[in-house]
């Protein structure tokens, strides 16, 4: 997984509210299990129409959203099921951060084991920064510091501490095991020794 550290970009602002995960990246793309390939579908139904042909005015269809690596969004971003595709579709199209005031928690928890902050603010500092968004203008995201920089002004924004050390270090729940091999395999040969007839063939 790839470490998340900061982040300077153009925020896209897609104002909807309870963004669901079939809008995220729709039922007929999920046959992959591969994380690669899936941002081109996108918000499918929202960026192409019955044609297949995209929707000019849709805003990831506009310069220079369409490079956006941060994402404003309404409140309950990321509810219904529980499909992991939908993050690794905003991954590979090239979102990174998500600025939202709610999210639903299978969602939320997915985007930290794929490489995505989710950060909440409340609804009053989400409209002011979508004003960059408006403009056109960067907006800067260090993980680091818990900050969030637009124009001369900062804010804060809280984060579970082990979530923040996993995007940090780039660790999904496969590098997190890995750090623990030398325990298991310790717990392996002490299990061999105590138990070996569980190892016989």
């Amino acid at each position: 997984m790839q470490k998340f550290i900061s982040l300077k970009s153009i925020p896209t602002y897609l104002p909807i509210v309870n963004i669901d995960t079939d809008m995220i990246i729709p039922k007929q793309f999920l046959k992959t299990i591969k994380r690669t390939g899936l941002g081109k579908n996108l918000f499918f139904e929202l960026r192409y129409d019955e044609k297949g042909k995209e929707i000019s005015d849709f805003i990831l269809n506009k310069k220079p959203f369409c490079n956006s690596n941060i994402l404003i969004t309404g409140k309950n971003f990321g509810c219904g099921s529980s499909r992991e595709h939908a993050p690794w579709a905003l991954l590979d199209f090239g979102i990174t951060c998500i600025i939202s005031s709610s999210y639903a928690d299978i969602f939320y928890n997915n985007c930290f084991k794929n490489g995505i902050l989710p950060i909440v603010l409340n609804e009053d500092k989400i409209k002011e920064i979508s004003e960059y968004s408006n403009r056109k203008e960067e907006i800067s995201v260090n993980l680091a510091d818990q900050k969030i920089i637009y124009g001369n002004n900062e804010i804060s924004f809280e984060i579970d501490p082990f979530k923040k050390k996993c995007l940090l270090e780039g660790l999904d729940d496969i590098a997190l095991s890995l750090e623990k091999s030398d325990k298991i395999k310790s717990f392996e040969n002490k299990v061999k020794n105590q138990r070996p007839w569980i190892f016989n063939d």
